[in-house]
């Protein structure tokens, strides 16, 4: 008994002595799975508010968009063009405000290379979009007989001087339908009127009359309806016509 006695104790000191070892090493074990299990929560919650705030973005934009097709669709062009006149009406009250003329400085700020492309443009640019009414038409004329005055200065100095100071008439002057075209005016009076002429006689779209054409109508209005015959059918019927012009159809 008494040599059993340190046995069992030294049995039972190595007893003690693992179970600490055991719980020590179930102690990092358990802190390992449960850093890890709060690793994946917290990646959970942030994909989680990142699907929210994605979720919210898309609804903004869904919104945005359906907000531009209800607008016109000339919206883009009429808010630029209310910026720019917004910018134009600040800028002027700007220069109001200091006493300079807004015009002269507008063209300060112009380049040379816009000032070309622009010239370019209205030299391109047909004013000429046919005939609207006889008021417009007339103004056009007007204007285009002006671009083709060509001043003859020495002409001009000669009147002034024989003219004096009636040269610039008042209500007293005597001056009125004294005045004698030259001959070089009145040529190019007459081929100007001559080149109008010209032009008004291509105004109209009236067909001459062809007198050898064969007479296959019975009125203006059955002329018309064979002229369209012929122009959609007429390489479909035109061996049927000549058999039955010579007589040799079956």
């Amino acid at each position: 008994p008494a040599a059993s006695q340190p046995a069992e104790i030294f049995i039972s000191n190595r007893f003690c002595l693992q179970e600490p070892a055991a719980a020590a090493q179930e102690e990092p074990t358990e802190s390992l799975a449960s850093l890890k299990r709060e690793a994946r929560l917290r990646k959970f919650r942030e994909l989680h508010f990142k699907r929210n705030e994605a979720r919210k973005l898309n609804h903004q934009e869904v919104v945005e968009e359906d907000k531009r097709l209800k607008l016109p669709t000339n919206w883009e062009a009429k808010k630029a063009r209310l910026e720019w006149e917004l910018a134009e009406d600040q800028k002027k009250k700007e220069c109001a405000a200091r006493g300079e003329n807004y015009d002269r400085v507008k063209l300060l700020e112009i380049t040379a290379d816009d000032a070309e492309r622009w010239e370019r443009k209205k030299k391109k640019k047909n004013p000429d979009t046919g005939f609207a009414g006889y008021a417009e038409a007339q103004f056009r004329q007007y204007q285009r007989l002006t671009k083709q005055i060509r001043p003859d200065m020495e002409n001009y100095e000669k009147q002034k001087e024989e003219s004096g100071e009636d040269f610039h008439p008042t209500s007293n002057s005597l001056i009125y339908g004294t005045h004698v075209p030259t001959k070089d005016g009145i040529d190019r009076m007459v081929e100007d009127v001559e080149k109008q002429i010209e032009k008004r006689s291509k105004y109209s779209r009236r067909r001459a009359y062809n007198d050898d054409a064969d007479i296959d109508y019975i009125n203006e209005r059955n002329a018309k309806f064979n002229k369209k015959a012929e122009r959609f059918y007429g390489k479909y019927t035109a061996e049927i016509k000549q058999n039955l012009e010579r007589g040799t159809a079956v």
